[in-house]
């Protein structure tokens, strides 16, 4: 399996890791986690418990569009050093992103989300500069 492929991974499982964060802090909610309305109790989350569910769902948000710059230069085949660094600073983005998320260092995560976004559209775009 190429290195973009494992980065796909990784990043499948980072949007199911980024939901441990909710999950306790639904816990920590003064009734429990609530498995018969999770999404409501998920609407009233404050403070860290926010943050980390909008982390999550950003998580589900940039996903496709990386599935899309991976498999865009691999079916034109197109690979190398580039692709592969690409590839692995788009998960190295998304885990400080969920990190800064979690730590309330808004600035800081926007402009990693920036880096992750532009790794996605340059893969998109790297068949046109093969």
């Amino acid at each position: 399996m190429t290195i973009p492929f494992w980065c796909l991974f990784i990043s499948a499982l980072l949007i199911y890791l980024a939901k441990a964060p909710v999950a306790k802090a639904m816990s920590e909610e003064g009734r429990g986690y609530d498995n018969r309305h999770p999404r409501a109790q998920q609407a009233r989350l404050t403070g860290f418990g926010a943050r980390a569910l909008a982390a999550h769902q950003n998580s589900f948000e940039i996903f496709p569009l990386f599935v899309a710059g991976v498999l865009m230069a691999h079916t034109t085949q197109t690979q190398g050093f580039l692709i592969d660094a690409l590839a692995v600073t788009f998960v190295i983005s998304r885990v400080l992103y969920l990190i800064c998320y979690w730590a309330d260092l808004h600035w800081q995560r926007s402009v990693i989300w920036g880096i992750g976004l532009l790794c996605c559209l340059a893969l998109m775009v790297s068949p046109a500069l093969r």
